[in-house]
């Protein structure tokens, strides 16, 4: 699905961009019906086996398959990183000098940057590679360099950070609203207040709080390091790089305060994305009498109380049936929260696919003129999109598999951490309502993707 910022920053081109209206049920693969019964079918399958083939914790640090010492000692590499680190340095000088300098028009390569690249490139780099916003980000690397030109300890802080994941999660729900529902969320004076609030806050907190700052408040690095823990990549309890499964970076991460607001902005966002683009959706909020942006608002922020609400109540029903106190509820949502996140990063997928690959190259040639003269700085101004990875089979094979997948995952995963945290009899008697709930996240899912 492209968002109205995508749109925006495509009015120039040609050819109509594929979003997930590419994957309607004409395209599917298999018939609607058929798919909707399978993929719920698969899960209460997957739910069965699970509760009587795993009885116990069997997730660890010490597993996975060792990647090979070259592989290993090019990951380890100071090179690599800090050549990754030059090219985030001068992408960053190279957008902000379109951003101050080029023109306020669809030849500008900012958009696509911001929207495209760094929203949504960045998350499919870190399910494939790791949190890798936290070796690349710019601001990162500013502070660390200037905390080495003043000789201060890396460590310096004015006072200590406590407040989890909440400024993340505040922070990725503004971000979503601005590309969601925000008029001329493309235009240059927009963008150049974004940008300014960005580093304002980012420079702010740092100087405060230190490197947690990034490590927890930043939205970026959140967004990274928790599909980042999707990736086939990790380091095991010993250090060593390993070849693992999405499971087990998911069981690394740990419940904390704002984990639940931030895994239900990330899964509430992209269903709020797919939502919007209905026509039914569209055609009530044109002619609804109240105003757009307040109606789009307020719908984007019940897509987030949605999904963190059901997953409460899920746990605290959960609570009742393997009788523990409601309180325990609590603790127990923001165990089973990180289960939530390759759900959120199937619907990464599935909506944006087509978005990413058809116009990466678009902003590349874009690149090639940041001021908007007509140069060809980088030599990309020739790059077109080619349309054989958006062809609307393809689209939509991807877009049902990943939402499919997730969903999988998800149920795996929250059953690891039922069992790592409650006796088996609770584990599985308590998951049945986690279940019903990802039973109707996968409904809700396929038939908003896949809508007429």
């Amino acid at each position: 699905m492209a968002s109205p910022a995508a749109y925006g920053i495509l009015s120039h081109v040609a050819t109509v961009l594929p979003t997930h209206g590419v994957g309607s049920r004409s395209d599917l693969p298999l018939p609607f019906g058929a798919l909707l019964v399978s993929a719920l079918a698969a899960l209460v399958i997957s739910f069965l086996a699970i509760g009587v083939l795993w009885r116990e914790p069997r997730l660890d640090r010490s597993q996975g398959l060792l990647l090979p010492d070259p592989v290993a000692a090019v990951l380890e590499s100071r090179w690599v990183r800090r050549v990754a680190q030059a090219l985030s340095i001068a992408l960053t000088l190279w957008t902000l000098t379109a951003l101050l300098l080029g023109p306020d028009s669809a030849r500008n390569p900012v958009p696509h940057v911001v929207y495209v690249w760094l929203w949504v490139g960045l998350a499919f780099a870190s399910m494939l590679f790791g949190p890798v916003w936290r070796v690349i980000n710019p601001l990162r690397l500013l502070h660390t360099g200037l905390l080495r030109l003043a000789r201060v300890s890396p460590d310096l802080a004015v006072l200590p950070y406590r407040f989890g994941w909440w400024p993340a999660a505040i922070a990725l729900g503004i971000f979503t609203w601005v590309e969601l529902v925000a008029n001329d969320n493309t235009s240059l004076p927009f963008l150049r207040l974004l940008v300014l609030a960005f580093l304002l806050v980012s420079v702010l907190g740092a100087a405060v709080f230190g490197r947690a700052w990034f490590d927890r408040a930043d939205p970026f690095e959140a967004w990274s390091r928790l599909l980042g823990a999707l990736a086939p990549v990790g380091r095991r309890a010993d250090g060593r790089w390993v070849l693992r499964t999405p499971l087990h970076g998911i069981n690394e991460l740990r419940g904390e305060r704002g984990l639940v607001a931030t895994v239900a902005v990330m899964l509430g966002s992209t269903a709020y994305d797919g939502f919007s683009a209905n026509l039914a959706w569209a055609t009530f909020v044109q002619t609804s009498t109240v105003s757009a942006s307040v109606l789009k608002t307020a719908t984007l922020l019940a897509f987030f109380a949605a999904v963190a609400l059901t997953l409460w109540l899920a746990s605290a029903v959960s609570m009742a049936l393997a009788r523990r106190a409601l309180r325990d509820s609590f603790d127990f949502v923001s165990d089973i929260a990180p289960s939530l996140v390759p759900i959120a990063g199937g619907y990464v997928v599935a909506h944006y696919w087509s978005l990413f690959v058809y116009q990466t190259p678009v902003g590349l040639a874009l690149l090639s003129d940041p001021l908007g003269t007509g140069a060809n700085l980088l030599g990309t101004a020739g790059l077109r999109p080619d349309d054989t990875l958006v062809q609307a089979t393809l689209v939509a094979t991807i877009q049902a598999g990943s939402i499919v997948l997730g969903h999988l995952l998800g149920v795996l995963a929250a059953h690891e951490r039922a069992v790592t945290v409650l006796d088996r009899r609770s584990a599985i008697v308590g998951q049945v309502p986690l279940m019903v709930i990802m039973l109707f996240y996968t409904f809700a899912g396929l038939t908003i993707l896949f809508a007429p």
